[in-house]
């Protein structure tokens, strides 16, 4: 039988930043896979397709380990929406994301409750509702 739970790809790096995120994302029916490399992310997107894809640019010192992501993800899963994290918003950057399919580039550091914004309006449910979250100034 076929798992029709939404899935979310996390890639990130920073161990700090990938723990919050895979949090955000606990949430029943959903299926959350958190990887800190892009052989992992590569195995990941080879194993399966997602709904939701956040990844970081830059992976491990790689300036393009994000792009290479959005590359594989573009074949893999070319359906699922991808939410661009980055210290480094360089115009380079967010041109190669928006050609490589990103829906969202967002600077760090970034709230939580931006990103469960987004990820809601794609139908990604998420621990934390977003309008609560922004109404409380989270």
């Amino acid at each position: 039988m076929a798992d029709t739970r939404t899935s979310v790809l996390i890639v990130e790096d920073e161990q700090s930043i990938r723990d919050s995120l895979s949090d955000l994302f606990e949430s029943e029916g959903t299926l959350t896979v958190a990887v800190g490399t892009l052989p992992e992310a590569r195995q990941a997107l080879a194993e399966r397709s997602y709904d939701l894809i956040v990844t970081d640019i830059r992976l491990g010192g790689k300036r393009d380990g994000g792009l290479q992501v959005m590359a594989a993800a573009g074949l893999l899963s070319p359906d699922a929406t991808v939410i661009v994290l980055t210290a480094f918003p360089g115009d380079d950057n967010r041109h190669a994301s928006v050609r490589l399919g990103a829906a969202h580039f967002l600077e760090k550091p970034v709230d939580l409750a931006t990103i469960a914004e987004l990820a809601a309006r794609h139908g990604v449910p998420t621990s934390i509702d977003p309008v609560a979250a922004r109404l409380a100034g989270r």
